[in-house]
């Protein structure tokens, strides 16, 4: 089945990966746009992992609370520069992840890595962070995070 640019231009708007990065997703999924998603998120995750050795000092701290005002939390999300910092998915990804500890009450950064998010069904935090990390291409880890209750 023959690629067109519309088709790369598509999954290219749905999953903010590289023209080419589509194309060959695309190509090598015979145009098959689950093939090809899959393909895509494999990618993104090893090139996550390749970045894991790099350091993150810079990130963004999201804060949460709660609608009723008595419970609310902060999470710190990690990357590499500042201008990563200031995105808007990777501040969206800290606020989901602030939620997560308001709502789930987490003791350790490993159970918290483990959680499946509030908002995202199937797709646990480390998930998360491991596929913003692959899309942006740049080194990503959580940092501290922390929960208030009142009366707790």
């Amino acid at each position: 089945m023959a690629v067109t640019a519309a088709d790369v231009k598509k999954i290219r708007e749905a999953t903010g990966a590289g023209m080419l990065d589509c194309k060959k997703a695309l190509d090598q999924a015979d145009g098959d746009w689950d093939k090809a998603l899959a393909w895509l998120k494999e990618r993104g995750l090893a090139n996550a992992a390749k970045k894991s050795d790099r350091e993150t000092n810079e990130g963004y701290v999201a804060a949460y609370v709660h609608s009723t005002g008595k419970i609310g939390a902060l999470a710190e999300l990690l990357c590499e520069t500042d201008f990563v910092a200031r995105g808007e998915e990777f501040r969206a990804l800290a606020g989901e992840i602030a939620m997560q500890v308001a709502a789930r009450s987490p003791e350790t950064r490993e159970e918290l890595l483990a959680m499946e998010l509030v908002k995202r069904e199937g797709v646990s935090v480390e998930q998360a962070i491991k596929e913003l990390s692959g899309k942006i291409g740049e080194n990503m880890s959580l940092g501290r995070f922390s929960r208030l209750m009142i009366g707790e």
